[in-house]
């Protein structure tokens, strides 16, 4: 019956260009605060404390980084002899139960005395340590007389953190298993990068228990996926002697013109705010060695490395030692290619063997060894071998309990109070008041309806939209008012018809809300068959990118809540001793959260929403559609959406029984 009104654009400006647009003039300048701060080093004292600073502001962008103080158990299961080198089969505990597996190759003869090693980490791919790619890049290392650490992360290789051991199958490995867990990583102030960092940490450490090992001459690399962790050592762990990261180093403004979202590890929430860039991971190193790996028609456009490399320089040059950073480049798509092998061997074995001369390393040396034959456990899987091994989701149910102790911890009303502040500087603080400037903008009349359109602007730069449902009788009378958020926004109009036409009956507005990117202010898609919501989708990609800048979508989302109230306060039609919020479905969550915030809402009303985010972390099977929407990064860290359901109960705003889904699985 709505279905007219569920479609209709707005007139007179281009909102749907308006989300992409706010979002990238809002990372340009962040990127700018990055630039300048750079271009204030003018000593090494000055870049010293800018490193400072970026290890400082990684690890709390990542939620901190695990302790390292607990035993690792290291083990060697296995060894298996190569062409001119043997391969040790390592499995070690990076944290309790969290078993972590790894090839070391060793070449062979007596090494008598300690030598460079250099950490490997492998991208994504499903065999990880195993794959053909990565194992060709530790033999042109080992051949040039390298010890080489290959280690599988977290989903893939030996560690699919939802294998069934009945079934001898894993529902989800690699990028799958990243983005599940890491997405539930977030609520709790944590990214995924916290886990493959430690894990990367953890192995610096067992190499540095190596008798083979020199622990001064230790070097890190890794191509995409891997680039991801290499970066992240690069800012974190000061013992890296040499670095060489492939396939990743670029920065958020050429980044953000790619259109992509990132993986689950490559979420920083908060470093862009921070004044933080790709240049930085570099910097991170200065002045050790660091030889960006990049191919030229790679989805990172080759322009991003080349930039950040040439920008970087002068910090090298600081110490004298401009030729120590450097980029190799080889014609080719996204892979650690031979090339990008063989110029990452030659890179360490100056840096961390001291040879003066590229290794004679000849293709024909290069045999490849059977991936079974690599394996570090029976099964080929730790979970369900190994004892009460731990995948990542566990990791992430135990840091929710932690989260949760220490809020129980606190008297109510404190925990309250910290809660609110918290959320009012999530949701308001930063934002840059305007006037709302409403215009209505057309209508019509359906079933003795009167439906007007509504446009005002939220923030500078980012128009919300509403559609006004009145009984046709009441039509010029001062009306109370309730504003509806609801997954689709006007878009699904006709699936709560029943709803608008008994608020209308009862002599009431219903204002249907299109908060930021919901409904007619939906971004362009690409194609008619893009799906905007997806995983990885163009909605996915805004919401990273905000979460990079310190905010999240749904903190938008609760602050255009709070503006449509402030619109209907002012509205001649409303009366505003009388507005009330209904929520329905995912999106219900911005309706409570801006209930909390405002005390002109003396009712509210949800349906159908998830009941508590701490239940939908513990649920390792969901619906990943969407589900960065409902987000404030850390927000566990203060409170669930039970306490502010109890506090909405105290304050008399919400009934006690309300149909709330407990869990968000589908």
């Amino acid at each position: 019956m709505y279905d007219k009104f569920e479609n209709v654009g707005i007139a007179h400006f281009d909102v749907k260009s308006q989300l992409p647009r706010w979002v990238y003039e809002s990372a340009m300048r962040a990127a700018e605060k990055g630039e300048q701060a750079r271009s204030a080093i003018m000593n090494i004292e000055g870049l010293k404390q800018r490193q400072r600073e970026i290890r400082e502001g990684i690890e709390t962008c990542i939620g901190g980084i695990p302790s390292s103080s607990t035993p690792m158990n290291p083990g060697i299961t296995g060894k298996v002899t190569g062409n001119g080198f043997r391969v040790e089969k390592i499995v070690f505990e990076p944290r309790p139960q969290v078993y972590a597996t790894a090839n070391l190759y060793i070449p062979d003869g007596v090494i008598s005395n300690p030598r460079g090693a250099v950490l490997l980490l492998c991208g994504h791919r499903e065999q990880a340590k195993h794959c053909d790619e990565y194992q060709t890049v530790c033999h042109y290392m080992v051949h040039s007389g390298l010890i080489v650490m290959s280690l599988d992360p977290v989903g893939q290789g030996e560690r699919f953190g939802f294998y069934d051991p009945a079934t001898k199958e894993a529902p989800m490995t690699s990028v799958t298993e990243h983005e599940n867990v890491g997405r539930q990583c977030m609520p709790l102030g944590d990214s995924l990068a916290r886990y493959m960092l430690h894990d990367a940490v953890r192995a610096i450490d067992y190499l540095c228990t190596r008798p083979e090992v020199d622990p001064e001459k230790i070097g890190v690399c890794g191509h995409s996926g891997g680039g991801t962790q290499t970066s992240l050592v690069m800012m974190y762990d000061q013992r890296i002697a040499a670095a060489a990261p492939g396939g990743f180093i670029m920065n958020r403004p050429y980044f953000l013109l790619t259109g992509k979202a990132q993986d689950a590890e490559q979420k920083w929430p908060g470093f862009s705010e921070l004044g933080f860039d790709h240049e930085d991971i570099v910097m991170a190193m200065a002045p050790r060695p660091v030889r960006i790996l990049a191919t030229t028609y790679d989805s990172v456009p080759i322009e991003a490395p080349r930039h950040t490399v040439s920008i970087n320089r002068r910090f090298w040059e600081m110490y004298g030692r401009g030729v120590d950073l450097d980029i190799f480049e080889d014609e080719n798509v996204h892979r650690f290619s031979v090339p990008l092998a063989r110029a990452a061997a030659e890179f360490f074995a100056k840096h961390l063997l001291g040879c003066t001369q590229a290794p004679a390393v000849s293709d024909t040396d290069i045999k490849l060894i059977p991936a079974e034959q690599l394996k570090c456990t029976a099964s080929g899987q730790v979970i369900g071998e190994l004892p009460h091994a731990k995948n990542t989701h566990m990791e992430n149910v135990e840091r929710l309990a932690e989260f949760e102790k220490l809020r129980q911890a606190l008297p109510d009303n404190e925990r309250k109070r910290k809660s609110i502040d918290w959320l009012r500087k999530q949701v308001v603080a930063g934002r840059q008041v305007c006037d709302l400037n409403p215009r209505p903008s057309g209508g019509g009349e359906i079933n003795n309806l009167w439906i007007i359109r509504n446009i005002w602007w939220s923030q500078p730069g980012l128009l919300n939209h509403c559609l006004q449902f009145v009984d046709s009788k009441l039509w010029g009378q001062k009306l109370p008012v309730t504003i509806a958020v609801w997954d689709g926004g006007s878009s699904q109009l006709d699936i709560h018809a029943k709803w608008i036409e008994e608020t209308c009956a009862a002599g009431r507005i219903a204002m249907v809300l299109n908060p930021t990117g919901i409904g007619p202010l939906l971004p362009h898609l690409n194609a008619p068959t893009d799906k905007p919501f997806k995983r990885f989708g163009m909605m996915d990609r805004h919401s990273d990118e905000l979460m990079w800048l310190g905010d999240s979508m749904a903190a938008v989302r609760t602050y255009d809540v709070l503006r449509a109230i402030e619109l209907a306060s002012n509205m001649k039609t409303i009366d505003a001793s009388d507005i009330k919020l209904y929520g329905s479905g995912k999106y219900a969550v911005y309706a409570g959260l801006a209930a909390l915030l405002d005390n002109r809402i003396q009712n509210i009303r949800m349906d159908n929403r998830m009941g508590s985010i701490a239940e939908w972390i513990k649920e390792p099977f969901y619906d990943e559609t969407d589900s960065l929407s409902f987000i404030i990064p850390g927000m566990l860290r203060y409170f669930d959406l039970t306490d502010a359901d109890k506090w909405l109960v105290e304050e008399g705003k919400m009934q006690e029984t309300v149909a709330m889904k407990s869990d968000y699985a589908g």
